[in-house]
């Protein structure tokens, strides 16, 4: 018997010496269920104990108060939108996959960028048990804003997940697409090279690519990418934004984007938006109104504007606050942006008129 069980602990340990596929690993950071996987033995810590019972009571308020209703607006009210499946440009995005699935569930590529860095690919099992169990605290702490006010706090992520082993924006994109209810069929680390293709040579521009299966049961692909989206970071480092060119037209999404595109130091990434987007579903945080050309364009305002929070108050657009009193196309029943409760929130929609909208020269 005891020879029995030895062998038993000694088949354990190789399994869990082989690093668990990242759908597995995946599923453990969401705190979701791993029976019969490699991970199992894990899952009866107390530790993951506690932080799947504190994700699932997070996940449940955050799917009645925001994701489905985020599903049920989309495609009966921009159903056009809803149902393309062409690549989306989520600049200023960080690691919120989570809202750009639940708005563009059918996008074939998601490409998100950020000043987080990408870090390595998660193996939890080759934690000590005291680090698992920190690693899996600071994950919890670190998606906390996102989960109550639908945006991360940049200051606050980098610094919980630059406190653990399960550093960077990886275990929360894999927590996302989890919970998000995509299976995860491949993860690997890439790079660009100043042309915006992918390389093996030294880069300036790390990334990590992930296929998966979505909801609709089709094959997408989310990239991240740790760039600098000034137009001195595109200057001395223009790999992201040509990468994003070689895409086609796609459509863009922008939230709680800190007024980047307001000023003149982000002019070109705001550019490539307008010229290299079918349609942009944005908060007030990001491309100002006055840049959608009449003529080229086509806006419709959904919910309210109450302006900036106190913090952004010098960006308030005196032009949308006029469009959105003189009558939004509907109601917004849900809260997004830096404006996150339901009822102050706002959405600018907008599409393109034609293939290739140039951008509009605007006074700054």
């Amino acid at each position: 018997m005891k020879r029995i069980f030895l062998s038993l602990l000694g088949l354990v340990a190789l399994q869990l010496q082989a690093a668990a596929p990242p759908d597995h690993q995946a599923r453990f950071l969401a705190g979701l269920s791993v029976d019969a996987t490699e991970l199992e033995p894990l899952a009866r810590e107390e530790a993951w104990q506690t932080h799947s019972a504190s994700f699932h009571r997070a996940w449940l308020d955050l799917e009645e108060r925001q994701l489905s209703k985020i599903r049920t607006w989309m495609p009966s009210t921009l159903n056009y939108i809803y149902e393309d499946p062409s690549p989306l440009f989520y600049t200023f995005s960080g690691p919120d996959f989570l809202y750009a699935n639940a708005f563009y569930p059918n996008a074939s590529t998601y490409i998100l960028c950020g000043r987080e860095p990408v870090g390595t690919l998660p193996d939890v099992a080759t934690l000590s048990d005291g680090a698992r169990a920190g690693a899996l605290a600071n994950l919890r702490t670190a998606l906390n804003a996102i989960l109550s006010f639908s945006f991360f706090i940049t200051a606050d992520m980098k610094n919980d997940l630059s406190q653990t082993q399960l550093s960077g924006t990886i275990p929360v994109l894999y927590v996302f697409l989890s919970r998000a209810g995509c299976r995860i069929t491949s993860a690997e680390l890439v790079k660009l090279d100043a042309a915006g293709n992918l390389t093996t040579e030294k880069s300036k521009t790390p990334g990590v690519k992930i296929r998966f299966i979505g909801t609709t049961g089709k094959e997408q692909t989310l990239y991240y990418f740790t760039t600098d989206l000034s137009n001195w970071g595109i200057k001395t480092n223009p790999a992201f934004i040509e990468f994003c060119k070689k895409q086609g037209q796609g459509n863009g999404f922008v939230k709680a984007a800190s007024y980047l595109m307001h000023m003149t130091e982000f002019s070109d990434v705001r550019d490539f938006l307008l010229n290299n987007t079918r349609n942009i579903i944005e908060d007030d945080s990001g491309i100002p109104l006055k840049y959608f050309a009449a003529d080229q364009w086509m806006v419709s305002l959904y919910g309210n504007y109450p302006g900036p929070i106190e913090l952004f108050k010098q960006h308030f657009q005196t032009d949308l606050d006029a469009a959105f009193k003189a009558g939004a196309s509907g109601d917004l029943p849900f809260g997004v942006g830096y404006q996150w409760k339901p009822g102050i929130s706002s959405l600018i929609v907008s599409t393109a008129f034609r293939a290739a909208p140039k951008a509009q020269a605007v006074d700054e």
